[in-house]
């Protein structure tokens, strides 16, 4: 007859793991039965953690969604009002060769001469660069981010005499701005000459500029630009039988260009565009060199009718909204978030802009200011849903209570961690929030399920709640290292798209570490008062 089979012994590791896990099993199921008859202490432990709850929502800094390295950035230049092509050409040539010999993060720089990407306008004295950065693969040493190519190329155009050039970056959804940053107007809503919308944007300017959470705050809109007024005579275009059409029909052509018609030549279609030579259209005395036909068919000099002079004038006259406007953009400083950048550019505007005068949002910021409270009320839905369908579950209206309490305890780790790592309260975080109502009542809901059939079982309702936490913590814990290791390459990641990561695997990594004891134990705790 063969002797029975002994157990087999269990491999060092498991059999060292098991006895430390009893052990921590043992000190939790005495941190529960000290909560459990010791109320006070769990309820001003509860009352403590909602303080410190909405004190770390202060504190923590609001954005819309994180800025990301995208791989490429945008180059503006700008030069004195009324600069000349090949001047914003020059500058916008040393600028390239700058960037390219003095970042290796730079792959290749593209110039657009005559264009600004901040208010969309042609104009000779701006210019644009599309500067592209290596691969990802290529920028892991630290200092090779795009943040970093555009701190470190401030000092690298610092010494440019000519203009002045800068790096930015793009925004962090496509389509809502020109660039990263915010854009601001400031509307005059009194129809006040633009010389005095200027005068009030440089007074809001100036004062933003004092703002520690301000950077780059700057606009485009001037009513002081140079520029050449030829001032026409019609009364006496009119004795000499010129047409005042006629007139300023000649300017057109000699100063701007008029297409004629076309032919072909070589297979190709070419058009014919007449336009004075560059060498007669330089000068001012230059007008005095032009003759117009009058109607007895006599050559008529331009200077026999008009005088010419310079006078100081806008550049253009944008509108936003209907109302005349000037636009601001800039950004937020380093070590500060959006949505405080947002907060001191509103309180400089309410001190520094005079009645009549009002400003708004467009682009990202309008959006962040538009979400406003949304998650709230979002995560307030939730809250609600969920302890509807607890109601219905356990067909009471006192249990799903003590479930529904745990969800402050997660808030508030996802909120300190989130807080300690210094990312911000932004899109990603709000819908965690949203998410962190079903995780958090998960594990209260395991260890309630085993306590209440323990209840209806016969025993006491204290013992319930502990032989409940007793026995779910093991799979509670084991469930949540799960969850925490799946969510750490996102907490690490690194590349495109990284910082969006890291807001999504923060909060929903770090609630586990740092909460998930402290609400188990509270919430056998709170099933004793239901």
């Amino acid at each position: 007859m063969k002797a029975p089979k002994e157990d087999k012994k269990k491999h060092a590791f498991f059999a060292a793991f098991d006895n430390g896990f009893n052990k921590i099993t043992d000190l939790y199921i005495h941190g529960v039965r000290f909560f459990i008859f010791n109320k006070t202490i769990g309820l001003s432990l509860f009352l403590g953690v909602i303080v410190a709850m909405v004190m770390l929502f202060k504190v923590l800094p609001s954005s819309f969604v994180p800025e990301e390295d995208q791989g490429y950035l945008f180059g503006l230049s700008l030069q004195p009002d009324a600069a000349s092509l090949e001047r914003t050409t020059a500058v916008n040539d040393n600028i390239a060769t700058i960037l390219r010999n003095d970042e290796p993060a730079i792959k290749s720089v593209a110039t657009l001469n005559g264009f600004s990407i901040l208010d969309s306008q042609f104009r000779t004295n701006t210019g644009l660069l599309f500067v592209q950065l290596k691969e990802f693969e290529e920028r892991t040493e630290a200092g090779m981010s795009s943040f970093d190519v555009v701190k470190n190329s401030r000092k690298d155009l610092a010494g440019i005499e000519d203009g002045i050039g800068m790096l930015v970056s793009p925004p962090s959804l496509p389509g809502l701005g020109s660039t990263g940053g915010f854009e601001f107007y400031i509307q005059d809503k009194i129809g006040s000459s633009p010389a005095e919308l200027e005068k009030v944007t440089q007074e809001f300017l100036s004062a933003a500029r004092k703002k520690p959470e301000l950077a780059g705050v700057s606009t485009t809109f001037t009513a002081s630009e140079r520029q050449l007024y030829l001032d026409v005579d019609r009364s006496r275009a009119e004795l000499m039988q010129l047409s005042i059409p006629d007139i300023y029909q000649t300017l057109g052509v000699y100063f701007g260009s008029s297409y004629i018609s076309q032919f072909t030549d070589f297979g190709r279609i070419w058009q014919v565009i007449i336009q004075a030579d560059g060498k007669y259209r330089n000068d001012p005395s230059d007008f005095d060199n032009i003759y117009v036909k009058s109607q007895t068919g006599e050559q008529i000099p331009l200077s026999a009718v008009s005088t010419y002079k310079y006078v100081a004038g806008a550049n253009m006259l944008p509108r936003f909204n209907g109302f005349p406007a000037a636009k601001v953009t800039g950004a937020q400083a380093p070590g500060y978030s959006s949505g405080q950048a947002i907060e001191a550019m509103e309180s400089v505007a309410q001190q520094v802009l005079p009645e009549g005068y009002d400003y708004t949002w467009s682009g990202q910021a309008y959006q962040e200011k538009k979400a406003g409270n949304t998650a709230i009320i979002a995560f307030a839905f939730g809250l609600v849903m969920v302890f509807l369908i607890l109601a219905a579950q356990y067909e009471m209206w006192t249990l799903p209570i003590g479930v529904m309490l745990a969800v402050p305890f997660a808030i508030c780790g996802a909120l300190l961690m989130t807080w300690g790592r210094g990312l911000e309260n932004d899109v990603y975080f709000q819908v965690g929030l949203v998410t962190l109502v079903g995780l958090s009542a998960k594990n209260a809901i395991l260890i309630t399920e085993f306590a209440l059939d323990n209840f209806r079982k016969g025993m006491s309702l204290e013992e319930a709640a502990i032989e409940g936490a007793r026995l779910r913590l093991r799979p509670i814990v084991m469930t949540s290292l799960a969850f925490i290791l799946g969510c750490v390459p996102m907490a690490i990641a690194s590349g495109p798209g990284a910082n969006s990561l890291h807001a999504i695997g923060d909060w929903c990594n770090w609630w586990h570490v740092s909460i998930d004891p402290y609400f188990i134990i509270f919430c056998t705790d709170v099933f004793c008062y239901c």
